[in-house]
């Protein structure tokens, strides 16, 4: 049996840490990105893996949800709570999708609402409390990867061997928009201008230019 992993990252503060959540994603046979909320990061430090991964928007939790659901996932949250099993014991039982929190507070309550389980990772040194959330997200993914029976890609030398750049027909190739997800978006963002849900972005940057700034190769 074939499992999919995907990983949702919602709001995340430090936009450059979406390019190496993207280079873990690739690394570990993730079949796409979510991003929920924010559409304005770029892919900093990707190395060109985000030419190789799928890259999805959602404007809400709930929308995700959905999406996820109908591809017969759990959803996890990465995230240490009384309930949360150590991700080494691999407690997985289908496709799943990897909820990660904010790099400083964690997972919302509204984000955990969603989530199906937990999973933390256990440390054994004592000298900090928690992993950067890239850090922490190649581990989970390394986990799954290992517990779904991923072939290992072919090695060259030192290197793995990295498939051929896809070609692309141009920048929205991984996140298809309508007329009306556009609208959407704009109803959205003065719905949630005063909480700060979205950051104000300049009048010129229309939705499909926050999108094409996902796609610069750092």
């Amino acid at each position: 049996m074939v499992f999919e992993s995907y990983v949702v990252v919602h709001n995340i503060a430090k936009r450059h840490n979406v390019g190496t959540l993207a280079r873990s994603a690739t690394a570990f046979g993730v079949s796409e990105l979510i991003l929920v909320g924010r559409r304005d990061f770029n892919s900093f430090g990707n190395h060109g893996s985000s030419n190789h991964l799928r890259f999805r928007h959602f404007h809400s939790l709930q929308d995700a949800k959905h999406f996820l659901k109908d591809k017969d996932c759990d959803i996890c949250g990465v995230e240490i709570t009384h309930d949360a099993l150590p991700v080494n014991q691999h407690p997985f039982k289908k496709n799943t999708a990897f909820l990660l929190g904010n790099e400083g507070s964690g997972l919302s309550m509204k984000e955990c609402e969603i989530c199906d389980f937990f999973v933390y990772i256990p440390q054994y040194g004592c000298g900090t409390a928690s992993l950067n959330v890239t850090v922490a997200a190649s581990i989970v993914l390394h986990q799954f990867g290992v517990w779904a029976g991923f072939a290992e890609r072919s090695r060259d030398g030192n290197k793995f061997v990295v498939a051929e750049r896809p070609v692309k027909h141009g920048r929205r190739n991984y996140c298809t928009e309508t007329d009306d997800s556009v609208i959407e978006e704009r109803r959205a963002r003065r719905e949630n201008a005063a909480n700060g849900f979205f950051e104000e972005a300049e009048s010129s940057n229309s939705s499909s230019n926050l999108l094409d700034a996902l796609f610069v190769d750092g």
